[in-house]
């Protein structure tokens, strides 16, 4: 089993939601990420996508998008993004899915001896002082810092010898200067191996697409940015 990872899938097949407005990286992009993943994929593989899956705003609209991903060769995983308007609770979520697909929610899952967990997670302040930092994403930067806590305890404690964690979060989990944020240091307290994430496009600035940081590997991997393909992280 290899294990791969892509977010900001987008999908829309009962959305009016088309994707090449934003650039032509998104042009036929479904075509080409069917065409992508089942070129590199194989049927016992793990695919992990870190949120922004479908453009639905209700569960019943993600009927084809799921239809679409179980077409598609490999488990997958997949966890809530800022745009999963469709996700009101994972028990919905988990009651539509077909049988290669598995949600998470703050919970965990194992395959072999990969323990994998996540959360939406949020954005992470540029500065202590930054204006464009309301009050609001306090709030919630401090909610999802107590959610990534409990999400690794919770994974933690049924981790064997040997095992590898691996930890999904749709925001990047620090600023563009990678400096450390609370989730950073949470990654670090619990000795996480490897963090996904996505959320950025084409505007991602000074994020590199893979790096180490405090003995940790980092994946960005929107969609757009890693041109549609699936990026192997085991």
């Amino acid at each position: 089993m290899r294990i791969f990872a892509i977010g900001d899938l987008h999908l829309g097949f009962m959305a009016d939601k088309p994707m090449d407005i934003f650039g032509g990286q998104w042009e036929n992009h479904i075509e080409n990420l069917k065409e992508n993943w089942q070129s590199i994929v194989k049927k016992e593989d793990l695919v992990l996508i870190p949120g922004d899956l479908s453009w639905a705003m209700r569960l019943e609209e993600t009927k084809k998008d799921f239809e679409f991903l179980e077409s598609l060769n490999g488990t997958k995983v997949i966890t809530k993004g800022n745009h999963e308007y469709w996700w009101k609770s994972i028990s919905g979520v988990r009651e539509v899915l077909p049988p290669s697909v598995v949600a998470l929610q703050h919970d965990f899952v194992r395959f072999e001896n990969y323990v994998i967990t996540g959360t939406r997670g949020w954005t992470v302040p540029e500065h202590e002082n930054d204006p464009r930092y309301k009050e609001e994403d306090k709030k919630i930067y401090a909610r999802e810092v107590i959610r990534v806590k409990l999400a690794l305890e919770d994974a933690k404690k049924h981790m064997e010898e040997g095992d590898k964690l691996i930890f999904m979060i749709h925001y990047p989990p620090f600023n563009q200067r990678q400096e450390d944020s609370e989730f950073t240091k949470l990654f670090e307290e619990y000795e996480v191996d490897k963090v996904i994430f996505a959320h950025l496009h084409k505007t991602a600035g000074r994020y590199p697409l893979a790096m180490r940081k405090n003995g940790i590997d980092y994946f960005l991997t929107s969609a757009d940015l890693v041109q549609m393909k699936p990026v192997q992280i085991y």
